[in-house]
């Protein structure tokens, strides 16, 4: 028998939904608030406005149940709700800042070469993230902190393919450079090292 796949569980679990069992609904939201809210939260609102939205985005997915066309992934259409809903959260903002949502500092960094960066890096590989700008953040969170692929981000962004592996580059790129000081300081790459993609 054939593991199933993530596709083919959450829409088990929604069409379990469908059916009026809140227990899938729980399941499904187990499964997704942590990741949510991983991307979520690094947008420039606060925490609890974070935590409004993710609650919000899946409220609307449980009120429009029957309306989901399972030809699609779940995780998209539930990132594309949340995300909708966090635009507009900020377009109602005239000012805003950026605010660290995760304490990062006991957590080990991996970079594409497998080399170690040490976890006191954390709060910068934080703040650097933070600082990006938003259209770059957003891709580079789903592509590489929630690590979604390439063309899903895509259908949750609304933009081109094309676009979105740009933004994920361009995204690697930033961090690579207000992160290479700190890493050279602790001798933690060797030369040439790639940027930690990986950060969880």
């Amino acid at each position: 028998m054939e593991k199933e796949t993530a596709k083919q569980r959450d829409h088990r679990l929604l069409r379990q939904v469908q059916e009026g069992d809140m227990v899938a609904f729980s399941k499904l939201v187990d499964g997704y608030r942590g990741r949510l809210m991983n991307v979520i939260g690094r947008m420039p609102i606060s925490r609890e406005e974070a935590e409004d939205i993710v609650q919000e985005a899946f409220l609307r997915v449980y009120q429009h149940r029957d309306s989901f066309d399972f030809k699609h992934c779940f995780s998209t259409w539930l990132y594309t709700i949340a995300l909708n809903l966090a635009r507009n959260e900020l377009r109602k903002k005239k000012k805003y800042k950026f605010v660290d949502i995760f304490d990062m500092q006991n957590k080990e960094v991996e970079t594409a070469v497998d080399a170690k960066i040490p976890s006191n890096l954390g709060p910068a590989i934080e703040a650097a993230i933070a600082s990006l700008p938003e259209k770059y953040k957003t891709a580079f969170m789903l592509r590489d902190i929630d690590e979604m692929p390439y063309d899903e981000v895509a259908r949750v962004l609304s933009v081109p393919l094309g676009t979105v592996k740009s933004r994920v580059n361009r995204a690697r790129s930033i961090l690579r450079e207000k992160l290479k000081p700190r890493m050279e300081e602790r001798n933690a790459l060797s030369k040439g090292a790639l940027l930690p993609v990986n950060l969880f």
